[in-house]
């Protein structure tokens, strides 16, 4: 207490005082909670100590201005999540100038520079915190201030006026074209004037208005902020509303952004109505204590949180990420088969897909002997990798390793309707034993064409052209590549396993672009393809598009990946190729058939168990990265992993022919 009484100064105080009850471990809650509990028992014991702690306070609200504290700070600006996210990396690289002297949050960010900050001071109880107010007998009268009984305080006159800016904000991005956009309706005139968006700011205005002629005449009778609260809510509702229909119709980040841009305001709104509510009930400002609290600790944590660009990429692209992630496993759902039929319909489709794939193979073989310069044959095999991925989804074909990235979409949707109940997590189980099986087919389909379709080539090739398909040269690095342990295989796998995931993604991007951007819509409505193609031919092509755009583009993108993958290597003299398990099959066929069946036993054995390893790399990979971030999009924490674990155990023991073909009957039953 001696201590900070010899402190000169409002700022010297204040600062003293939190460097008093700041931990050194910020997670060391118990001793904050002990030197915050000290400073309220010295504030209870000395009267010249909690007053030059009032007078600071007040200083603070008198002497600076409030709006950056209740209107900036813990709210999204209104630029925009480019414009934000540049701002924070600038901030990070060469830190903005802060005026603590003048703005009350700058003020406050001085007073708590330490990132860590927002532990210790959200950890502490708010009955603590609470206590420390009262601790400060707010509601004494202060010599030094001059002000009369009925003169409104400064803080609350700015606390009043932020509230009713930050209304009409609300107001204005209401009816923004973005979210206009999404909810046609509300287009109209009479929807306009039932929002609650308007009717949210003309009660503002009447809040306001009684507040100061209730504070200036306390028999004045005023509305409280219970029906401005009412409205803030029916704002909030329309927010998740417009929300949720953006899942189905389509997002973007500008449109997350305004929707969090709204959020915000909307938390701040309500927090300052209360706040200024309670103070005009009761002006010693006690029953207002826990509104102030909250609004203390969320200022904190947005003031450490103001420049973090983790925090804030995490913010704004949950729900596009939920929405892409959607698409995706949607599209996973046709890669998980249920009966014998679908079955054997995948086994054909991956056929299909291994012969196309040993054709694609031999062409990026030929395009590597040309010795073209190292961007065109970057660009070759990009081409030659996109138009034939593009070109195995047009003929229906499975590529087993797209896969993963598709179905663990899926089983994340699964996992959260699950939420732990025995019955769901039965029939989780068996989606992942019919995702097991159909993967197992997808990949035996897939290898056992492409070999046999590269000799094939290969033995028509020697006739047709006189020389082999490839040298046994050119066989032996091919071999020597694919070890298991000797060569960088598998680390090439993992390469294409984030490959394949990334074209999960885009594919599911691209889907949600055409919806959200209406590209059927708008192709429709060209005069010239009208003409050139006819209504019937144009309803055709555009029904296509908005079912296949993204698979189109996530198969052609893919390609262009593992094209892109080496390219990078070769400019920047790294060893950086890739591994695709459909494609080191082929290449196994055609190193078989150079040697003309008999090449050297052990280097043959290595490679085929390099392929082996290179398919698990693959699908290991690629389903790991997109489960995660399909459980993150949608927000889903599992705990029931143990009880998952033991009820796939017992499913596989009891009846292990599930995991590799279905039912006779179609039918399975959970356990």
């Amino acid at each position: 207490m001696e201590r900070l009484l010899a402190i000169e100064g409002s700022d010297a105080l204040l600062r003293a005082m939190v460097e008093r009850v700041r931990p050194d471990d910020p997670e060391d809650i118990e001793e904050a909670t002990r030197c915050l509990v000290a400073l309220s028992e010295a504030l209870k014991g000395s009267v010249v100590l909690r007053a030059r702690t009032r007078k600071a306070l007040a200083d603070l609200f008198e002497t600076r201005r409030a709006g950056s504290l209740y209107m900036n700070l813990g709210i999204l600006p209104s630029t925009g999540f480019f414009s934000e996210s540049w701002r924070r990396v600038a901030h990070n690289l060469l830190p903005e100038e802060k005026n603590p002297g003048e703005f009350l949050g700058d003020m406050l960010q001085s007073l708590f520079d330490r990132n860590t900050d927002e532990i210790w001071v959200g950890g502490i109880e708010d009955e603590i915190w609470i206590g420390l107010l009262q601790a400060l007998c707010l509601d004494e009268n202060l010599p030094e201030s001059g002000a009369g009984e009925a003169a409104l305080p400064r803080g609350l006159a700015a606390l009043l006026h932020s509230l009713w800016a930050i209304s009409y904000k609300i107001t204005a991005m209401g009816f923004e074209p973005e979210l206009l956009r999404v909810e046609s309706s509300r287009n109209r005139v009479e929807e306009m004037a039932k929002s609650p968006f308007f009717a949210q700011n003309l009660e503002t205005r009447v809040f306001v208005e009684c507040c100061l002629n209730r504070w200036q005449d306390a028999k004045e009778v005023s509305d409280d902020e219970k029906q401005l609260l009412v409205l803030f809510d029916q704002c909030r509702e329309e927010v998740e509303r417009i929300h949720r229909r953006s899942l189905h119709a389509g997002t973007s980040l500008q449109l997350t952004y305004r929707l969090q841009y709204l959020r915000d305001h909307l938390r701040r709104g309500e927090q300052l109505a209360i706040i200024a509510g309670e103070l005009l009930r009761e002006k010693s400002g006690r029953t207002a204590y826990p509104a102030i609290v909250a609004l203390f600790k969320h200022l904190v944590f947005a003031s450490c949180r103001e420049n973090d660009l983790i925090t804030f990429w995490q913010q704004n692209l949950e729900m596009t990420a939920h929405r892409v992630t959607e698409y995706a496993g949607k599209a996973g759902e046709q890669y998980i088969t249920a009966t014998r039929g679908e079955y054997f319909s995948m086994a054909r489709a991956a056929l299909g897909a291994g012969a196309c794939i040993a054709v694609i193979a031999f062409l990026k073989l030929l395009f590597h002997g040309a010795e073209l310069a190292p961007l065109n044959e970057m660009l070759v095999y990009a081409l030659n990798y996109g138009l034939g991925f593009a070109l195995i989804y047009t003929f229906g074909f499975t590529i087993a390793t797209k896969q993963p990235a598709m179905t663990a979409n899926a089983i994340a949707a699964s996992i959260g309707e699950a939420k732990g109940k025995a019955r769901d997590l039965e029939n989780l189980i068996t989606l992942i034993a019919r995702t097991t099986r159909s993967q197992i087919i997808a990949i035996l389909g897939n290898v056992a064409m492409a070999i046999p379709v590269a000799i094939t080539v290969s033995l028509i090739w020697l006739p047709l052209f006189k020389h082999p398909a490839i040298s046994i040269a050119e066989a032996e690095k091919l071999l020597a590549s694919h070890h298991l342990f000797l060569s960088g295989s598998l680390f090439f796998a993992a390469i294409a396993g984030v490959c394949l995931f990334l074209s999960g993604l885009i594919a599911g991007y691209f889907d949600n672009y055409a919806a959200y951007h209406r590209i059927p819509q708008r192709i429709r409505q060209l005069a010239w393809a009208r003409r050139c193609f006819g209504e019937a031919r144009l309803g055709r092509f555009t029904d296509y598009v908005e079912r296949h755009l993204g698979a189109l583009a996530g198969n052609f993108l893919f390609g262009c990946l593992l094209a892109l993958a080496w390219g990078i290597g070769m400019l920047l003299g790294l060893p950086l190729d890739i591994r695709h398990i459909a494609f080191s099959s082929a290449y196994l066929g055609y190193a078989l058939a150079a040697y003309d069946f008999s090449p050297p036993l052990a280097a043959f054995l290595w490679a085929a168990a390099g392929v082996a390893g290179i398919g698990l790399v693959n699908l290991g990979v690629s389903f790991t990265l997109a489960l995660t971030v399909a459980l993150r999009a949608r927000g889903v924490t599992f705990s029931q992993g143990n009880q998952l674990l033991r009820g796939l155990f017992r499913r596989f023991f009891m009846r292990p022919g599930e995991f590799f073909l279905p039912p006779r009957n179609g039918a399975e039953k959970a356990s």
